[in-house]
């Protein structure tokens, strides 16, 4: 407030309204995976907004959106490394011994387990793809 950045303020306020939110819907203190998801939705819909007003010209839009995206950028945990989710993802193939798609969901599960929000899913559902699809072939 004091620094006078009404967008990092505005953006902020947002975010805690969201939580709280929750909170009260659940009616629930959120655990700090659950805060982070939060984080991460509301990054993602800046994101997706971001894309729509570049695509309609509305260049002032696209830049608060993308500034805010950002903003919320900051107050994630860094994620991991490709090459360290690999590791993680052989790891567990390792322990759970001959897989197939079958596994996959179970991979999955023990991959959230393992690294919580370090991780980015979708990539990583499609690093577990590739590595099944070379140890079946």
């Amino acid at each position: 407030m004091r620094a006078g950045d009404r967008l990092k303020l505005s953006t902020l306020r947002m975010l805690v309204a969201a939580i709280k939110q929750k909170e009260i819907d659940t009616r629930i203190e959120l655990a700090d995976d659950e805060v982070i998801s939060i984080i991460e939705k509301q990054m993602q819909q800046r994101i997706e907004a971001a894309e729509q007003y570049k695509a309609a010209g509305r260049d002032e839009l696209f830049e608060k959106e993308s500034q805010e995206a950002e903003i919320l950028k900051a107050y994630l945990p860094e994620k991991l490394s490709e090459g360290d989710v690999v590791a993680m993802i052989e790891k567990i193939i390792g322990e759970l011994g001959e897989v197939s798609m079958k596994e996959m969901g179970s991979i999955m599960a023990a991959l959230k387990n393992e690294a919580g929000s370090k991780i980015d899913m979708k990539l990583a559902s499609q690093m577990v793809r590739e590595i099944i699809a070379k140890q079946v072939s």
